[in-house]
């Protein structure tokens, strides 16, 4: 099991699922970073799926509550401007979610998208324990993302290490939409956020 550990993070790192790199936002940015989105109460579950094999690479959960966060457990998207702590991202914009989901979207990966609106007691309690999951190890990506939809959702969202499995197991709750994004960038997704400059847009 240890080995078969091992050689998934060595995979995963390359699909976005590795450990941070950089330091974490203090509590005043986090603050500071705070955005209401005005949609309904949503849960959006992200699935980043190998173009060549169909294979699950990543899972992120995003929040859309009292504010609007993206749960990265072990993710690799950063930027200086984005305030991040303890793997769970905010100020998700439109434009970060935007960049967000096509950082991920490559020439070898793919973004499975799935959507559903919640209560705001369900999207409250999801954020509490997003906050709550701490640094998230090195390919625990979907580990940590199922943990906190089984807990909304139990009996019908199983834990999990793998992101294709969860994905199944959120697409068969009622009321779930589902879309799909390809792109075809460089497989080195470092240069989305290189090259984003907030201020310009």
């Amino acid at each position: 099991m240890r080995y078969a550990i091992m050689a998934l993070c060595a995979i995963l790192s390359v699909a976005g699922c590795a450990a941070p790199q950089g330091d974490w936002a203090t509590d005043e940015e986090v603050m500071r970073a705070a955005y209401q989105h005005d949609g309904p109460p949503r849960l959006t579950l992200f699935t980043m799926l190998n173009n060549n094999n169909g294979s699950g690479a990543h899972s992120s959960l995003m929040i859309n509550g009292s504010q609007r966060v993206i749960f990265d457990g072990s993710g690799s998207f950063e930027h200086e401007t984005i305030a991040e702590q303890e793997d769970v991202i905010y100020g998700v914009t439109p434009m970060i979610a935007d960049v967000y989901t096509r950082y991920h979207a490559r020439n070898t990966f793919h973004v499975k998208i799935q959507e559903l609106d919640v209560t705001p007691a369900q999207a409250e309690r999801a954020m509490r324990l997003a906050k709550s999951s701490g640094a998230v190890p090195m390919a625990f990506c979907a580990r940590s993302t199922s943990s906190i939809l089984s807990e909304i959702f139990p009996g019908r969202v199983g834990q999990t290490w793998y992101p294709k499995a969860l994905a199944a197991d959120f697409g068969k709750l009622p009321g779930v939409t589902e879309e799909v994004l390809y792109e075809y960038d460089s497989d080195d997704n470092s240069k989305v956020l290189a090259a984003w400059d907030p201020s310009k847009v």
